[in-house]
Order: structure tokens, then sequence, then C-alpha cells
């Protein structure tokens, strides 16, 4: 169950992050965005999941008594687990983008408006050289 509810996490963060870095969102917009476009998968994951569950849960016969608590305790785990992750991840990205904007401030540097994504973007080296149209490094 900690793994299902992980992962989800981290795709919608990992979404949210990519968007602020492809198209330049704030986070606010970033993380609603990643809400919108990964909740499918993510309730897909969780439904296949939950619906195995199901057996276990509803089951009748020889020793149906002994596999009725784990199948309630998945059911009752992944529904409780997903809908906490759906709406506290959302916050908890959001009040660590605002605790980073107020070190930023504090420390005098400027807002990020875009977020760098390799070691030479941060460096401000562009590898290209002005004039060449395909963006191609010049050849010695």
């Amino acid at each position: 169950l900690i793994g299902i509810v992980k992962k989800n996490a981290i795709m919608m963060i990992d979404f949210a992050l990519e968007a602020q870095r492809e198209q330049g969102l704030s986070a606010r917009e970033a993380i609603f965005q990643a809400c919108l476009l990964r909740f499918r998968p993510i309730l897909m994951t969780t439904l296949a999941a939950l619906l195995s569950a199901l057996p276990l849960m509803l089951g009748t016969g020889v020793g149906s008594e002994l596999r009725h608590p784990l199948g309630v305790t998945m059911v009752g785990g992944l529904l409780l687990s997903q809908l906490l992750t759906l709406f506290t991840t959302p916050v908890i990205y959001l009040t660590f983008e605002s605790w980073a904007e107020r070190w930023r401030v504090k420390r005098g540097l400027p807002a990020v408006k875009h977020v760098p994504r390799s070691e030479a973007e941060v460096l401000g080296e562009e590898g290209t050289q002005p004039g060449l149209d395909d963006g191609s490094k010049e050849r010695p």
C-alpha cells in the first residue's frame, strides 16, 4: 500500500516540477495541472489494487474468515491513503515552495522564474555560438 501511495505522490510532484521547468508555470498552477492530468492514472492504479482485494474481503467458503480481515485492511487502507495523498500532496508541495521562496527573499536572492535543468544552464553556458542556425556546436 505504501508503495502505491508513494508512487502516486512522486508522479504528481515530478509532473509539477516538469511543468514549472518547461512551461514556466507558478507552483500553484503547476501542481493544479499535475493533479488534473495525473488523476486518471492514479485512479486506475488504485482501483486495480482495490478490485484485486475485493475477493479477499467479500469471499465466502472454507477459510474465508481468515482472509476477510486482510481484504478489509487492504480496501480500507487503499481508500484512506489515496484520499489523503490526493489532498495532502499538493498542500505539502505548495508549503515547501512558499518556504523556499521565503528563504530566497530572506537571503536577498531573486525569485525563481525559470528552474534550470542542467549545470551548464546554471553556469550560463549555452553550448552554441551566435550565428549558427541549427544550434549545433562549431567543429574545429
